[in-house]
């Protein structure tokens, strides 16, 4: 910490413009440094004379919607143009009527803030904002102000998406709708993040800061709530998570100077900005490069125990417990959150090594070089930054913007859970249904909202599937179907009886029961039998109608027979049951007495035959049996 002494406030302004300059010619010394511009789609789809696809550059604050689009009507104010005062002073209002297209509302650029005009155009009830170039240039980021400027306070609350488009493009839309054309727009972000393979690789360019302004408010207050989703991100091992810090370097004329000394280590090679803009009091721009470094190493020690997801434990801790403004950011403080959490707090000393040595540290000049633009990343230049995919994320740095950008890196179908919730969705469905069928009186929608933007798809309820478009009908199908409000056919319900039209099998859905007639869908009604003459004809019947069916009686003694229609005597009936009932007994008695024949006849046959052989063994020996001895004619012989 510095010691508290009075210092030129010139002096001070000075430095730290040069510290900033710093920066500058670090990227300009690369040899292959550029800045690039995040783009999404805009495509006209009409009228027909101006249909095409532009490129636009998504503005950096607000709610870009990554992995989606939007279509809408497009107005040009013939007030307020620039957008830099409140259309509630115009009495204009940009609210869309219900089951119309959303408003976009194209303004021109210069004379306030790009974030104002945003601002100003969304509290008009805008859904998108496109800012026409008012020169002849290249497409450029709108970011968002400088600290301490006034305007700061409502960016976090911008919500809405917004780009900048070319001067040329500009006129020819303020042509055509000064023209009297109506001018539909569609804004495509779906492809402003590449979408490789189903994990999506990400890093934020941070910094330990707390006392930097709203932007540091900002960025704390991100790390605090995306915390608990990157954690389950990366355990899961759908992301590949890598923090970074930006330095810079102090030029070797200014390295012995008061001012370098102060704000680097390692002898002028590694710089931050005094925290608080004071020379004269409070932290210096190297304990914020140190506790960096610390950072960064807590990192790559707890990715070396497969760990990575503890970093975001640390940031957050660290700052809870380690804050600037009760002078706890120092390296006891940071010691015990390393202890706390597990870390081998030997491995991180060793990974920051000295910054007072005159030699590069390995780490942080890693980090320079990761400054310098790859592939289709620009420089880093701007403080925080987040890139997805190697692309940087531009818009509002806030927990369910940023899971968007990132569930919109995922090759489709393979996005985990957490991009269908709450967090992400588009809320579109709360306006007109999303435009989807719906079914109030089952409380059933085909809209659906993910974060790709809403879908309209026929839902599935209580296990039955509904068919359809998913935007004009959706009807149950299959088995079960009845059982979501009655398959949408006519039940009716009399005297504890309940009476339905639908049927759970076959092609016919809704047939009305019998004993009534009519569409089976909107109304079934009761057919009275007795007046159209269709049962209780006959000439001894008296008929009465009742709800669904009809009562037949008859006469005299008479019995009514539904399935002829006739009526019959109720002694006759009884006479002929008489003799059924004597037939019957007959043929059984008949059946008995036949079967105790036929076992006499079995039984007697069998008896004669043994009979017969015993007699016939006596004097005729069967073959099977030995010769009987005649002891008579053996004493003759004596």
């Amino acid at each position: 910490m510095k010691s508290k002494s009075s210092k030129n406030e010139m002096e001070l302004r000075g430095f730290y413009r040069l510290l900033q300059g710093f920066m500058l010619l670090f990227l300009i010394g690369a040899c292959h440094a550029r800045f690039v511009v995040e783009k999404n789609s805009l495509t006209v789809t009409s009228p027909e004379k101006i249909k095409g696809t532009r490129d636009s550059a998504i503005g950096n604050f607000g709610v870009p919607k990554y992995g989606g689009s939007m279509a809408g009507v497009l107005v040009y104010p013939k007030e307020n143009q620039k957008a830099c005062k409140s259309f509630d002073d115009f009495r204009i209002s940009f609210k869309s009527k219900p089951g119309s297209l959303p408003t976009f509302v194209l303004v021109d650029r210069g004379d306030c803030l790009f974030a104002l005009k945003v601002w100003n155009v969304q509290q008009a009830g805008a859904s998108a904002v496109l800012v026409a170039d008012d020169i002849e240039e290249a497409l450029i980021t709108m970011d968002v102000p400088e600290e301490g400027h006034s305007s700061v306070k409502y960016i976090e609350n911008i919500t809405i998406p917004s780009a900048l488009i070319e001067k040329t493009f500009g006129d020819t839309l303020k042509k055509s709708i000064s023209g009297g054309d109506q001018v539909n727009v569609n804004l495509d972000w779906r492809e402003a993040v590449p979408q490789p393979d189903d994990r999506v690789e990400y890093e934020l360019w941070t910094n330990s800061n707390d006392e930097c302004g709203v932007k540091c408010d900002m960025l704390m207050g991100f790390l605090k709530d995306f915390k608990g989703i990157a954690q389950v991100l990366e355990k899961g091992g759908y992301t590949q998570f890598t923090p970074h810090y930006i330095t810079w370097y102090c030029p070797g004329a200014f390295t012995l100077s008061r001012q370098c000394k102060s704000q680097c280590i390692n002898h002028g090679r590694y710089c931050a900005p005094d925290p608080e803009q004071d020379f004269s009091s409070g932290y210096e721009g190297k304990d914020v490069v140190i506790e960096n470094l610390r950072q960064l190493c807590v990192f790559r020690v707890a990715n070396e125990t497969n760990r990575p997801w503890v970093w975001w434990d640390y940031v957050t801790d660290f700052q809870i417990r380690c804050p600037m403004k009760e002078k706890k950011y120092n390296k006891e403080c940071a010691d015990s959150v390393i202890r706390s959490l597990g870390l081998d707090d030997e491995k991180i000393k060793k990974c920051m090594g000295d910054p007072d040595a005159d030699v590069d540290n390995p780490v942080l000049k890693e980090e320079q070089e990761a400054q310098v633009g790859k592939g289709s990343r620009g420089d880093v230049t701007i403080l925080p930054t987040l890139v997805v995919n190697n692309h940087q994320y531009r818009g509002k740095l806030a927990k369910g913007a940023v899971l968007k950008a990132i569930c919109a890196g995922f090759e489709e179908t393979t996005e985990p859970a957490v991009c269908f919730t709450s967090d992400v969705e588009t809320n579109e469905c709360l306006d007109n249904n999303g435009g989807c069928w719906q079914d109030k009186a089952a409380n059933l929608t085909a809209c659906k909202d993910t974060f790709r933007g809403r879908i309209c798809e026929c839902p599935l309820a209580n296990g039955v599937q509904f068919k359809g478009d998913g935007y004009s009908h959706c009807e149950p199908g299959g088995p079960g179907r009845c059982r979501i409000n009655n398959g949408g056919c006519w039940h009716e319900s009399r005297h504890g009886i309940a009476y339905s039209a639908c049927l759970d099998e076959g092609d016919v859905k809704c047939k009305c029961p019998p004993g009534f007639k009519g569409d089976g869908v909107n109304s079934c009604q009761d057919i009275d039998e007795c007046n159209e003459k269709k049962a209780c004809q006959c000439p001894e019947c008296s008929c009465k109608d009742t709800w669904g069916s009809y009562e037949c009686t008859c006469s005299g003694d008479l019995l009514y027979i539904r399935e002829h229609d006739t009526c019959i005597s109720k002694t006759s009936t009884e006479v002929r049951s008489s003799w059924a009932a004597m037939w019957v007994i007959l043929i059984g008695l008949a059946v008995a007495a036949g079967g105790a024949y036929l076992v006499y006849k079995y039984q007697l046959r069998s008896y004669m035959d043994s009979e017969i052989r015993a007699i016939m063994a006596q004097y005729m020996p069967l073959d099977s049996q030995a010769e009987v001895p005649n002891h008579v004619s053996d004493s003759n012989r004596e």
